[in-house]
Protein backbone atom coordinates (compact mmCIF):
# COMPACT_ATOMS: atom_id res chain seq x y z
CA UNK A 1 0.00 0.00 0.00
CA UNK A 2 1.51 3.30 -1.33
CA UNK A 3 1.70 5.79 2.35
CA UNK A 4 1.86 9.37 1.86
CA UNK A 5 5.22 11.77 1.65
CA UNK A 6 5.75 12.87 5.26
CA UNK A 7 5.02 16.87 5.86
CA UNK A 8 7.59 19.17 6.03
CA UNK A 9 8.70 20.40 9.33
CA UNK A 10 8.77 24.40 9.28
CA UNK A 11 12.99 24.19 9.45
CA UNK A 12 12.68 21.72 6.05
CA UNK A 13 11.44 24.22 4.14
CA UNK A 14 13.48 26.43 1.52
CA UNK A 15 14.36 29.37 4.04
CA UNK A 16 14.26 32.03 0.53
CA UNK A 17 10.87 30.88 -0.28
CA UNK A 18 9.60 29.26 2.29
CA UNK A 19 6.70 26.77 2.10
CA UNK A 20 3.57 29.17 1.93
CA UNK A 21 2.10 27.90 4.54
CA UNK A 22 1.70 31.43 6.37
CA UNK A 23 0.31 34.45 4.93
CA UNK A 24 0.70 38.26 5.79
CA UNK A 25 -2.16 38.06 8.28
CA UNK A 26 -0.97 34.65 9.74
CA UNK A 27 2.21 35.84 10.65
CA UNK A 28 0.86 39.09 12.04
CA UNK A 29 -1.60 37.11 14.22
CA UNK A 30 0.75 34.95 15.63
CA UNK A 31 3.00 38.14 16.53
CA UNK A 32 -0.17 39.86 17.92
CA UNK A 33 -1.13 36.73 19.78
CA UNK A 34 2.40 36.01 21.24
CA UNK A 35 2.39 39.61 22.74
CA UNK A 36 -1.04 40.80 23.99
CA UNK A 37 -1.64 37.56 26.23
CA UNK A 38 0.78 38.30 28.68
CA UNK A 39 0.80 42.23 28.54
CA UNK A 40 -2.74 43.14 29.32
CA UNK A 41 -4.28 40.01 31.13
CA UNK A 42 -1.08 38.79 33.19
CA UNK A 43 0.95 41.67 33.85
CA UNK A 44 -1.40 45.08 33.54
CA UNK A 45 -1.76 44.68 37.56
CA UNK A 46 1.86 44.35 37.91
CA UNK A 47 2.52 47.20 35.99
CA UNK A 48 -0.32 49.13 37.43
CA UNK A 49 1.15 49.06 41.07
CA UNK A 50 4.65 50.50 40.09
CA UNK A 51 3.69 52.91 37.67
CA UNK A 52 -0.06 53.90 38.87
CA UNK A 53 -1.77 56.34 36.63
CA UNK A 54 1.51 56.67 34.05
CA UNK A 55 1.11 53.14 33.32
CA UNK A 56 0.47 54.01 30.03
CA UNK A 57 4.05 55.68 29.37
CA UNK A 58 5.56 52.76 30.71
CA UNK A 59 3.88 50.95 27.77
CA UNK A 60 5.03 53.70 25.54
CA UNK A 61 8.65 53.01 26.80
CA UNK A 62 8.63 49.20 26.57
CA UNK A 63 6.72 49.69 22.72
CA UNK A 64 10.42 51.80 22.11
CA UNK A 65 12.42 49.08 23.27
CA UNK A 66 10.87 46.24 21.74
CA UNK A 67 10.51 48.27 18.23
CA UNK A 68 14.21 49.17 18.51
CA UNK A 69 14.29 44.99 18.56
CA UNK A 70 12.25 44.73 15.75
CA UNK A 71 14.47 46.55 13.47
CA UNK A 72 17.27 44.20 14.63
CA UNK A 73 15.47 41.29 14.22
CA UNK A 74 13.70 42.36 10.88
CA UNK A 75 17.14 43.11 9.31
CA UNK A 76 18.17 39.28 10.48
CA UNK A 77 15.56 37.39 9.83
CA UNK A 78 15.41 38.63 6.10
CA UNK A 79 19.09 37.98 5.84
CA UNK A 80 18.75 34.74 7.50
CA UNK A 81 15.30 33.39 7.25
CA UNK A 82 14.84 29.84 9.17
CA UNK A 83 12.45 28.49 11.39
CA UNK A 84 14.72 28.85 14.32
CA UNK A 85 14.46 32.76 14.76
CA UNK A 86 17.05 33.63 17.40
CA UNK A 87 18.41 30.25 17.29
CA UNK A 88 19.26 30.73 13.55
CA UNK A 89 20.60 34.22 14.30
CA UNK A 90 22.91 33.05 17.20
CA UNK A 91 24.73 30.91 15.42
CA UNK A 92 25.28 32.46 12.40
CA UNK A 93 26.64 35.21 14.60
CA UNK A 94 28.57 33.97 17.36
CA UNK A 95 29.33 30.71 15.95
CA UNK A 96 30.08 26.86 17.21
CA UNK A 97 29.91 27.13 21.06
CA UNK A 98 28.49 26.58 24.69
CA UNK A 99 28.02 30.13 24.45
CA UNK A 100 25.54 30.06 21.62
CA UNK A 101 24.39 27.07 22.89
CA UNK A 102 23.64 27.99 26.47
CA UNK A 103 21.72 31.15 25.05
CA UNK A 104 19.82 28.96 22.98
CA UNK A 105 18.62 26.75 25.78
CA UNK A 106 18.11 29.81 28.34
CA UNK A 107 15.82 31.16 25.59
CA UNK A 108 13.29 27.91 25.47
CA UNK A 109 12.95 27.60 28.94
CA UNK A 110 12.26 31.21 29.12
CA UNK A 111 9.49 30.52 26.96
CA UNK A 112 8.51 27.68 29.01
CA UNK A 113 8.16 29.77 31.78
CA UNK A 114 6.02 31.81 29.36
CA UNK A 115 3.97 29.08 28.50
CA UNK A 116 3.13 28.02 31.93
CA UNK A 117 2.58 32.27 32.86
CA UNK A 118 -0.46 31.93 29.97
CA UNK A 119 -1.70 28.59 30.77
CA UNK A 120 -2.26 29.69 34.37
CA UNK A 121 -3.91 33.28 33.50
CA UNK A 122 -6.15 30.85 31.25
CA UNK A 123 -6.88 28.59 33.60
CA UNK A 124 -8.08 31.47 36.44
CA UNK A 125 -10.34 33.47 33.94
CA UNK A 126 -11.98 30.02 32.64
CA UNK A 127 -12.84 29.33 36.37
CA UNK A 128 -14.70 31.76 37.27
CA UNK A 129 -17.25 30.78 34.41
CA UNK A 130 -17.41 27.49 36.63
CA UNK A 131 -18.36 28.55 40.01
CA UNK A 132 -17.91 31.86 42.17
CA UNK A 133 -15.10 29.98 44.61
CA UNK A 134 -13.14 27.93 41.86
CA UNK A 135 -10.41 25.62 43.24
CA UNK A 136 -6.65 25.58 42.51
CA UNK A 137 -7.80 22.00 40.80
CA UNK A 138 -10.56 23.51 38.46
CA UNK A 139 -7.92 25.94 37.47
CA UNK A 140 -4.77 23.75 36.94
CA UNK A 141 -7.31 21.57 35.38
CA UNK A 142 -8.23 24.28 32.98
CA UNK A 143 -4.56 25.30 32.38
CA UNK A 144 -3.53 21.78 31.25
CA UNK A 145 -5.77 21.57 29.04
CA UNK A 146 -5.57 24.32 27.50
CA UNK A 147 -1.61 23.38 26.58
CA UNK A 148 -3.08 19.78 25.69
CA UNK A 149 -5.57 21.04 23.11
CA UNK A 150 -3.78 24.13 21.44
CA UNK A 151 -0.61 20.91 21.36
CA UNK A 152 -3.13 18.95 19.18
CA UNK A 153 -3.55 22.61 16.57
CA UNK A 154 0.10 22.33 16.50
CA UNK A 155 0.32 19.07 15.32
CA UNK A 156 -1.99 19.63 12.88
CA UNK A 157 0.87 21.79 10.75
CA UNK A 158 1.76 25.27 10.29
CA UNK A 159 -1.51 26.18 8.27
CA UNK A 160 -3.91 24.80 11.29
CA UNK A 161 -2.24 27.41 13.62
CA UNK A 162 -1.74 30.35 11.37
CA UNK A 163 -5.90 29.93 10.59
CA UNK A 164 -6.74 29.17 14.43
CA UNK A 165 -4.37 32.07 15.24
CA UNK A 166 -6.07 34.56 12.99
CA UNK A 167 -9.29 33.80 13.91
CA UNK A 168 -8.29 34.44 17.78
CA UNK A 169 -6.44 36.83 17.78
CA UNK A 170 -9.73 38.62 15.43
CA UNK A 171 -11.99 38.56 18.38
CA UNK A 172 -9.40 39.51 21.06
CA UNK A 173 -8.57 42.41 19.37
CA UNK A 174 -12.40 43.03 18.50
CA UNK A 175 -13.00 42.96 22.26
CA UNK A 176 -10.04 45.05 23.19
CA UNK A 177 -11.29 47.80 21.10
CA UNK A 178 -14.41 47.26 21.89
CA UNK A 179 -13.59 47.85 25.76
CA UNK A 180 -11.41 50.66 25.02
CA UNK A 181 -13.37 53.24 22.40
CA UNK A 182 -16.59 52.96 25.24
CA UNK A 183 -14.08 53.23 27.95
CA UNK A 184 -12.64 56.52 26.28
CA UNK A 185 -15.94 57.99 26.93
CA UNK A 186 -16.29 57.88 30.38
CA UNK A 187 -13.22 58.57 31.22
CA UNK A 188 -11.85 60.96 33.75
CA UNK A 189 -9.57 63.73 32.41
CA UNK A 190 -8.06 64.38 36.19
CA UNK A 191 -6.95 60.76 36.78
CA UNK A 192 -4.34 61.22 33.81
CA UNK A 193 -3.05 64.51 35.23
CA UNK A 194 0.94 64.39 35.23
CA UNK A 195 0.57 65.87 38.60
CA UNK A 196 -0.48 62.27 40.03
CA UNK A 197 2.40 60.43 38.36
CA UNK A 198 4.68 58.55 40.42
CA UNK A 199 8.58 59.24 40.32
CA UNK A 200 10.26 58.42 36.94
CA UNK A 201 12.00 55.45 38.35
CA UNK A 202 8.15 53.49 38.72
CA UNK A 203 7.55 54.04 35.66
CA UNK A 204 10.80 52.60 34.50
CA UNK A 205 9.61 49.90 36.53
CA UNK A 206 6.51 49.52 35.25
CA UNK A 207 8.38 49.50 31.72
CA UNK A 208 10.39 46.75 32.27
CA UNK A 209 8.46 44.25 34.03
CA UNK A 210 6.05 44.32 30.97
CA UNK A 211 8.27 43.58 28.55
CA UNK A 212 7.49 40.43 28.58
CA UNK A 213 4.17 41.88 26.98
CA UNK A 214 5.81 42.59 24.12
CA UNK A 215 8.60 39.82 23.72
CA UNK A 216 6.25 37.61 21.68
CA UNK A 217 6.94 39.69 17.83
CA UNK A 218 9.96 37.74 18.43
CA UNK A 219 8.08 34.22 17.11
CA UNK A 220 6.83 35.54 14.02
CA UNK A 221 10.95 34.92 13.15
CA UNK A 222 10.15 31.33 14.07
CA UNK A 223 7.59 31.28 11.30
CA UNK A 224 10.03 32.59 8.45
CA UNK A 225 10.18 29.19 6.94
CA UNK A 226 6.43 28.71 6.19
CA UNK A 227 6.01 32.07 4.80
CA UNK A 228 5.20 33.20 1.37
CA UNK A 229 9.15 35.26 0.40
CA UNK A 230 10.15 35.82 3.95
CA UNK A 231 12.68 37.64 3.41
CA UNK A 232 10.15 40.39 2.51
CA UNK A 233 6.95 39.33 4.26
CA UNK A 234 8.73 38.54 7.20
CA UNK A 235 9.83 42.46 8.39
CA UNK A 236 6.18 43.53 7.17
CA UNK A 237 4.94 40.92 9.58
CA UNK A 238 7.41 42.08 12.26
CA UNK A 239 6.55 45.68 12.36
CA UNK A 240 2.80 45.82 11.66
CA UNK A 241 1.95 43.72 14.63
CA UNK A 242 4.68 45.51 17.04
CA UNK A 243 3.13 48.56 15.97
CA UNK A 244 -0.60 47.27 16.60
CA UNK A 245 0.27 46.03 19.59
CA UNK A 246 1.47 49.23 20.93
CA UNK A 247 -1.60 50.92 19.92
CA UNK A 248 -3.64 48.84 21.81
CA UNK A 249 -1.25 48.37 24.70
CA UNK A 250 -1.75 52.43 24.81
CA UNK A 251 -5.42 52.50 24.12
CA UNK A 252 -6.26 50.28 26.82
CA UNK A 253 -3.30 51.97 29.53
CA UNK A 254 -5.25 55.12 28.88
CA UNK A 255 -8.61 53.50 29.47
CA UNK A 256 -8.17 51.67 32.45
CA UNK A 257 -6.35 54.89 34.12
CA UNK A 258 -8.66 57.25 32.82
CA UNK A 259 -11.79 55.19 34.67
CA UNK A 260 -9.90 54.26 38.11
CA UNK A 261 -8.00 56.46 40.31
CA UNK A 262 -4.54 55.21 41.68
CA UNK A 263 -6.15 53.61 45.18
CA UNK A 264 -8.61 51.66 43.28
CA UNK A 265 -6.02 50.38 40.61
CA UNK A 266 -4.12 49.95 43.73
CA UNK A 267 -7.41 47.79 45.23
CA UNK A 268 -7.97 46.02 42.00
CA UNK A 269 -4.46 45.30 40.70
CA UNK A 270 -5.15 42.13 39.53
CA UNK A 271 -8.14 42.36 38.05
CA UNK A 272 -7.82 45.92 37.15
CA UNK A 273 -8.90 45.69 33.35
CA UNK A 274 -12.05 43.89 34.12
CA UNK A 275 -12.60 46.68 37.19
CA UNK A 276 -12.08 49.35 34.41
CA UNK A 277 -14.85 48.17 32.64
CA UNK A 278 -17.62 48.08 35.35
CA UNK A 279 -18.13 51.87 35.51
CA UNK A 280 -19.46 51.93 31.58
CA UNK A 281 -20.08 48.08 31.22
CA UNK A 282 -21.17 46.67 34.74
CA UNK A 283 -21.07 43.21 35.02
CA UNK A 284 -21.11 42.47 31.38
CA UNK A 285 -17.92 44.23 31.04
CA UNK A 286 -16.06 42.28 33.45
CA UNK A 287 -17.60 39.00 31.48
CA UNK A 288 -16.76 40.28 28.57
CA UNK A 289 -12.76 40.78 29.95
CA UNK A 290 -12.94 37.28 31.12
CA UNK A 291 -13.77 36.30 27.72
CA UNK A 292 -11.02 38.33 26.01
CA UNK A 293 -8.57 37.07 28.30
CA UNK A 294 -9.30 33.31 27.73
CA UNK A 295 -8.82 34.33 24.23
CA UNK A 296 -5.81 36.41 24.68
CA UNK A 297 -3.93 33.48 26.57
CA UNK A 298 -5.05 30.96 24.32
CA UNK A 299 -3.52 32.76 21.13
CA UNK A 300 -0.50 33.11 23.41
CA UNK A 301 -0.19 29.66 23.92
CA UNK A 302 -1.10 29.01 20.47
CA UNK A 303 1.57 31.11 18.87
CA UNK A 304 4.55 30.84 21.59
CA UNK A 305 3.97 27.09 21.42
CA UNK A 306 4.58 26.85 17.46
CA UNK A 307 7.69 29.03 18.07
CA UNK A 308 9.38 27.21 21.21
CA UNK A 309 8.39 24.11 19.60
CA UNK A 310 10.47 25.21 16.41
CA UNK A 311 13.32 26.84 18.73
CA UNK A 312 13.63 23.62 20.55
CA UNK A 313 13.25 21.41 16.81
CA UNK A 314 16.79 23.96 15.93
CA UNK A 315 18.19 23.52 19.17
CA UNK A 316 18.28 19.67 19.05
CA UNK A 317 18.76 19.23 15.19
CA UNK A 318 22.26 21.66 15.55
CA UNK A 319 23.18 19.42 18.71
CA UNK A 320 22.65 20.87 21.35
CA UNK A 321 19.49 18.77 22.42
CA UNK A 322 18.90 15.03 21.66
CA UNK A 323 18.13 14.35 17.89
CA UNK A 324 14.87 12.49 19.05
CA UNK A 325 13.66 16.00 19.44
CA UNK A 326 13.42 16.27 15.62
CA UNK A 327 11.66 13.60 15.08
CA UNK A 328 7.87 13.29 14.36
CA UNK A 329 6.23 10.77 16.16
CA UNK A 330 2.61 11.98 14.92
CA UNK A 331 1.16 14.49 12.22
CA UNK A 332 3.44 17.22 12.37
CA UNK A 333 3.75 17.29 15.96
CA UNK A 334 7.81 17.17 17.03
CA UNK A 335 9.26 15.73 20.28
CA UNK A 336 10.19 19.35 20.52
CA UNK A 337 6.73 20.47 20.59
CA UNK A 338 5.78 17.50 22.69
CA UNK A 339 8.62 18.23 25.03
CA UNK A 340 7.80 21.77 25.34
CA UNK A 341 3.81 20.77 26.03
CA UNK A 342 5.25 18.27 28.92
CA UNK A 343 7.57 20.52 30.81
CA UNK A 344 4.88 23.80 30.24
CA UNK A 345 2.29 21.10 32.11
CA UNK A 346 4.62 19.92 34.80
CA UNK A 347 5.75 23.77 35.70
CA UNK A 348 1.67 24.32 36.06
CA UNK A 349 1.72 21.40 38.58
CA UNK A 350 4.39 22.01 40.54
CA UNK A 351 5.41 25.92 40.58
CA UNK A 352 3.75 29.05 41.67
CA UNK A 353 4.83 31.92 38.79
CA UNK A 354 3.86 34.80 40.05
CA UNK A 355 7.53 35.59 41.13
CA UNK A 356 8.54 34.22 37.63
CA UNK A 357 6.35 36.57 35.67
CA UNK A 358 9.19 39.53 36.50
CA UNK A 359 11.76 37.16 35.86
CA UNK A 360 10.48 36.33 32.37
CA UNK A 361 10.74 39.66 31.27
CA UNK A 362 14.24 40.10 32.59
CA UNK A 363 15.08 36.15 31.03
CA UNK A 364 14.20 38.19 27.73
CA UNK A 365 15.65 41.45 27.56
CA UNK A 366 18.67 39.23 28.22
CA UNK A 367 18.35 36.89 25.45
CA UNK A 368 17.35 40.16 22.60
CA UNK A 369 20.42 41.68 24.16
CA UNK A 370 22.67 38.91 23.20
CA UNK A 371 20.73 38.92 19.73
CA UNK A 372 21.48 42.27 19.30
CA UNK A 373 25.33 41.83 20.66
CA UNK A 374 25.34 39.49 18.11
CA UNK A 375 23.50 41.21 15.32
CA UNK A 376 26.84 43.79 15.53
CA UNK A 377 29.40 41.21 14.12
CA UNK A 378 27.15 40.31 10.97
CA UNK A 379 26.15 44.15 9.76
CA UNK A 380 28.13 43.68 6.82
CA UNK A 381 25.72 41.17 5.61
CA UNK A 382 22.33 42.32 7.11
CA UNK A 383 23.22 45.56 5.70
CA UNK A 384 21.92 47.07 9.17
CA UNK A 385 22.26 50.51 10.57
CA UNK A 386 24.79 50.15 13.56
CA UNK A 387 23.37 53.19 15.60
CA UNK A 388 19.69 51.47 15.85
CA UNK A 389 21.57 48.43 16.45
CA UNK A 390 23.80 49.47 19.09
CA UNK A 391 20.42 51.51 20.94
CA UNK A 392 18.46 48.43 20.60
CA UNK A 393 21.31 46.54 22.47
CA UNK A 394 22.12 49.45 25.09
CA UNK A 395 17.81 49.79 25.92
CA UNK A 396 17.34 45.86 26.59
CA UNK A 397 20.54 46.09 28.99
CA UNK A 398 19.00 49.55 30.21
CA UNK A 399 16.21 47.34 30.61
CA UNK A 400 17.23 44.43 32.67
CA UNK A 401 19.33 46.91 34.71
CA UNK A 402 16.50 48.59 35.95
CA UNK A 403 13.93 45.41 36.17
CA UNK A 404 16.69 43.78 37.99
CA UNK A 405 16.63 46.38 40.95
CA UNK A 406 13.26 46.29 41.10
CA UNK A 407 12.59 42.61 41.22
CA UNK A 408 15.32 42.54 43.96
CA UNK A 409 13.19 44.91 45.94
CA UNK A 410 10.06 42.82 45.35
CA UNK A 411 10.71 39.52 44.85
CA UNK A 412 14.83 38.77 45.60
CA UNK A 413 14.51 34.33 44.78
CA UNK A 414 13.14 35.60 41.53
CA UNK A 415 16.66 36.69 40.83
CA UNK A 416 17.99 33.85 42.26
CA UNK A 417 16.05 31.53 40.27
CA UNK A 418 16.66 33.67 37.13
CA UNK A 419 20.42 33.32 38.01
CA UNK A 420 19.84 29.05 38.03
CA UNK A 421 18.25 28.62 35.12
CA UNK A 422 20.70 30.88 32.81
CA UNK A 423 23.93 28.90 35.17
CA UNK A 424 21.80 25.17 34.55
CA UNK A 425 21.51 26.46 30.62
CA UNK A 426 24.72 26.65 30.27
CA UNK A 427 25.94 23.96 32.61
CA UNK A 428 23.64 21.43 30.26
CA UNK A 429 25.08 22.44 26.85
CA UNK A 430 28.65 21.82 28.64
CA UNK A 431 28.06 19.18 29.75
CA UNK A 432 26.21 17.35 26.25
CA UNK A 433 28.39 18.52 23.95
CA UNK A 434 31.24 16.85 26.11
CA UNK A 435 29.29 13.61 26.19
CA UNK A 436 28.04 13.69 22.58
CA UNK A 437 30.96 15.62 21.19
CA UNK A 438 28.24 16.84 18.77
CA UNK A 439 29.10 20.13 16.93
CA UNK A 440 26.74 23.02 15.62
CA UNK A 441 26.86 22.41 11.72
CA UNK A 442 28.49 25.30 9.90
CA UNK A 443 25.62 28.12 8.38
CA UNK A 444 25.22 27.27 4.56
Amino acid sequence: MATSAPRPTPSQTSPENGSGEIGLTAAVSIGIGGMVGAGIFSILGVVAQAAGNAMWLSFAIGGVVALLSTYSYARLGAAFPSAGGAVHFLVRSIGDGVLAGGINLFMWAGYIISLALYATAFGSYGATFITTDPSPVISDALAVGSVVALTVVNAFGARAMGRSETIVVAVKVAILVLFAAAGLFFMKPDNLSPTLWPPMQSVLFGAGVLFIGYEGFGLVTNAAAAMRNPRTMLPRALYTSVLLVIVIYLAVAVTVSGNLTNAEIARASDYALAEAAKPFLGEFGFRLIAVAALFSTASAINATLFGSANVCYMIARDGELPLALTRTPWRSASGGLLLTAALVILMILCFDLSGIAMMGSAAFLLVYAAVNAGHLRVLGTTGANAIIVWLSLLTCVAMFVILSTYIYHQQPAALLALAAIAAASFAAEWVYRRQTGRKIPAPS
